[in-house]
């Protein structure tokens, strides 16, 4: 880990996508929430480490299970909260849903429910930046199934071939949707992967926002020397399903209560001293009190007006 106040920090970004999606959960079951969810729970240290050392200006591309992308980020909780309601205050209007927002504010080149299919995308950001030559990076992030996508071989090897600054971040989380992907491929290690297309791969513990931060730095600043794409294997596991309706039936018994206790949230907890353990607690009251907020001022947001249905549509 490193100094305490980027474990503070770290933290607190990590408690407020863990909050934010608990709290989806308990909309959803009061329906307030439309459609199924994919969520983060388990996996915040990588978005968070990564994000931790982009510029404003650097570009993320995101899975549907994208919300602490977009949070890390800077996204506004109640833009997100109304947007998921399906209501006119969200970042897209309502419109996107959770598995598909966007939000230029910060670049945040939006989610994407087509597995794989943010590649190509990040890619057509980092060629844009390579043109601009302002040193921007695209980072995009994809599950561990999606390597195995042919669009993905197709935009890395563009991206290798062209030394983009683009950072590819494989949120190995062991499952493709509900199939173990040591079920899926003959490879222990996807970032070996890499190798292929001539770039550096690195598989390290997403676990751990430090450690995530650590490889993002290097993949990032090498990037921004002109050197070209990296590939960041992070691995990590669920606590949720798939889907917010998934029971986990194909998860062996035991699976899920063995990853809470490496969970990124409980290692930092349980390696507190009682001084960092209080500045915590009171750090999750804060959030609560932010998540509240945000969620009141998301209802006091009108429902879209079905006589805009078509704005926004360009085709």
């Amino acid at each position: 880990m490193s100094a305490v106040g980027d474990i503070v920090h770290m933290y607190r970004e990590m408690r407020r996508i863990r909050a934010f999606e608990d709290r989806l959960m308990d909309l959803k079951a009061g329906g307030e929430v439309p459609g199924s969810m994919h969520l983060t729970n388990g996996q915040e240290a990588i978005a968070v480490g990564v994000a931790s050392v982009l510029r404003p200006d650097d570009y993320v591309t995101a899975t549907y299970r994208g919300h602490g992308w977009a949070i890390s980020r800077g996204s506004d909780l109640t833009g997100l909260f109304a947007e998921v309601m399906a209501r006119s205050g969200g970042v897209n209007g309502g419109r996107a849903g959770s598995p598909y927002f966007s939000d230029a504010s910060i670049n945040f080149l939006g989610e994407n429910s087509i597995v794989g299919a943010g590649v190509p995308i990040a890619a057509g950001a980092a060629l844009s930046a390579q043109r601009h030559g302002q040193g921007q990076v695209s980072v995009v992030a994809i599950g561990d199934g999606a390597t195995n996508q042919g669009a993905v071989h197709e935009a890395l090897n563009l991206a290798a071939a062209l030394t983009l600054p683009m950072v590819l971040v494989v949120e190995n989380n062991i499952y493709s949707e509900m199939v173990r992907i040591k079920d899926m491929t003959k490879i222990d290690q996807l970032a070996i992967r890499a190798e292929g297309y001539g770039i550096p791969g690195v598989t390290i513990d997403g676990n751990d926002p430090a450690v995530v931060a650590a490889a993002a730095a290097d993949a990032v600043e090498r990037a921004r020397r002109g050197e070209g794409p990296t590939l960041i294997e992070a691995m990590t596991q669920r606590l949720v399903g798939h889907h917010s309706g998934d029971a986990q039936h194909y998860r062996p018994r035991g699976e899920v209560a063995e990853a809470a206790l490496d969970e990124p949230l409980h290692r930092i907890r349980s390696a507190a001293d009682a001084t960092l353990l209080a500045e915590l607690d009171a750090i999750d009251a804060e959030v609560t009190a932010e998540i509240e907020h945000a969620v009141a001022a998301a209802r006091a947001t009108e429902l879209p007006d079905p006589n805009t249905a078509k704005d926004h549509v360009y085709a």
